[in-house]
């Protein structure tokens, strides 16, 4: 299980704060935990590097080589080819580490041998190792495979790749109270969601009779009591509510509020959202179309939270870390120097 960013944030600014040493804004502290993160990864492939030349024990609990084993399993995947041109296969989109990669449309499915230039030249002339559909081989050059031999016909899921990605970015998301304060939002960050805010500002009203009061409305056909939605946009939105708030009719922009309530997923920039006149409860007298633009989505507001995926296990490596970066931002030499020390003691303690 990841490790929550809450905790981590809360627990750093903790420690910061006990001295009076300084601050970090949610926008700092997203960007230190992402850097942290990926250091923490990197250092995954390192320590099993190293852990493969060391003795090993097979109790329980105990082997170095399992962790971190448990640790690769989250980013692991396995995946078709995100194009191809003929038996030149691109890799997916998201690989960070290729694995392995194999031949789904022959018998058995095998694994692609993958050669260097010189390899393949050594091979397609010799008689006993031409490539064949049993036996595949493969150039891995400019983040593309080029399979050989060739199939008569040619698809992205020819080809089925093994591989670990990155972990996503760290979002420590938030709502901002009365008082300005940061609120956490654990809500988690989508950047097809809608953001919870007024939208009314990207609709087509300017004036319209209504029933006055306080309206919770779903996504769905039923325009009696539904809002409708059109994938205008190309989005595939759902799963969105709104609240229509009017105090006096007719209702414009500046005297009523259309709140988004809960944020869905899917939906995309030009995608629109109508409150039909046939809506029983608003009942305006003209259809409310409302257009989504940018400024809809959570991408562009603090809401939304990303976690960590790194296990919980290196929550205590992740405060650190983060505190290290901390002190060059707020310019102090106390808090880099103690987290540095800490982390070097905690890293040396691990390979003993």
């Amino acid at each position: 299980m990841g490790v929550n960013v809450n905790t981590v944030y809360t627990t750093v600014l903790s420690i910061l704060n006990k001295e009076q040493r300084g601050y970090i804004t949610p926008d700092e502290f997203n960007k230190l935990a992402t850097q942290v993160q990926l250091e923490e990864f990197e250092k995954f492939f390192e320590d099993y590097n190293q852990f493969l030349r060391m003795p090993k024990t097979d109790e329980e609990f105990a082997s170095r080589i399992d962790h971190v084993r448990e640790e690769f399993q989250v980013f692991e995947k396995t995946e078709s080819a995100s194009a191809h041109a003929t038996n030149v296969y691109t890799q997916p989109t998201d690989l960070h580490r290729f694995g392995s990669a194999t031949y789904t449309k022959a018998n058995g499915q095998p694994p692609i041998e993958v050669v260097s230039s010189r390899e393949y030249r050594q091979q397609v002339l010799s008689p006993l190792l031409q490539p064949s559909l049993n036996f595949p081989i493969a150039k891995y050059k400019q983040d593309k495979l080029t399979v050989f031999p060739p199939l008569s016909t040619f698809s992205n899921s020819d080809i089925s790749f093994n591989y670990i990605r990155k972990p996503q970015d760290v979002r420590w998301g938030y709502n901002v109270g009365s008082l300005g304060q940061y609120i956490y939002d654990p809500t988690a960050f989508n950047t097809t969601s809608l953001a919870v805010k007024n939208i009314i500002s990207s609709s087509n009203l300017t004036s319209t009779t209504c029933n006055v009061g306080n309206f919770t409305m779903t996504q769905g056909a039923n325009t009696a009591t539904q809002f409708t939605y059109s994938n205008s946009g190309g989005g595939t939105g759902t799963g969105a509510t709104i609240t229509v708030n009017t105090t006096v009719s007719p209702m414009t922009q500046s005297n009523a509020t259309i709140l988004v309530k809960l944020v869905g997923s899917g939906y995309a920039v030009g995608d629109s959202i109508t409150i039909p006149t046939t809506n029983s409860a608003l009942s305006p007298a003209a259809n409310i179309v409302i257009t989504l633009t940018a400024s809809d989505f959570m991408g562009s507001t603090g809401q939304g939270s990303l976690q960590f995926e790194i296990s919980d296990s290196l929550q205590t490596d992740l405060i650190l870390g983060i505190l290290k970066y901390s002190g060059i931002i707020i310019n102090d030499q106390v808090i880099m120097r103690a987290a540095n020390g800490i982390e070097q003691q905690e890293e040396q303690n691990s390979k003993k």
